[in-house]
């Protein structure tokens, strides 16, 4: 089992930034892919950023260019920091996580960018 903890999500004025980090602990070994993930009212859980082990990434091409996803594999910790956020940037950020096939998730936390 894994546990996803995140932190730092908050209300921001647009072009703001706002850093999120999610700590994972457990059975932590060969965490091949951490990521972020977001879902607002009424939509689907969308895709934010992820990287791997090897420090590989991928990115929504909504927040390429302003998200940037870091990972420090000693500490079990993945980083999302986010620039020049925008009103449509507001949603509830999950932490996620793949292991050996499994996924696990964060509880998510609140990210609010008013206009």
């Amino acid at each position: 089992q894994v546990q996803l903890v995140e932190s730092g999500g908050g209300l921001v004025q647009a072009g703001g930034s706002l850093g999120l980090s999610c700590a994972a602990s457990g059975s932590i070994f060969s965490l091949n892919i951490m990521g972020w993930y977001r879902r607002t009212p009424g939509k689907q859980r969308e895709l934010v950023a992820i990287i791997t082990s090897g420090g590989s990434t991928t990115y929504a091409s909504s927040v390429k260019g302003r998200f940037t996803i870091s990972r420090d594999n000693a500490k079990s910790t993945v980083y999302l920091q986010m620039n020049s956020l925008k009103p449509e940037d507001t949603a509830v950020y999950y932490c996620y996580a793949v292991r050996i096939g499994v996924s696990y998730w964060g509880q998510g936390t609140q990210v609010t960018v008013s206009s």
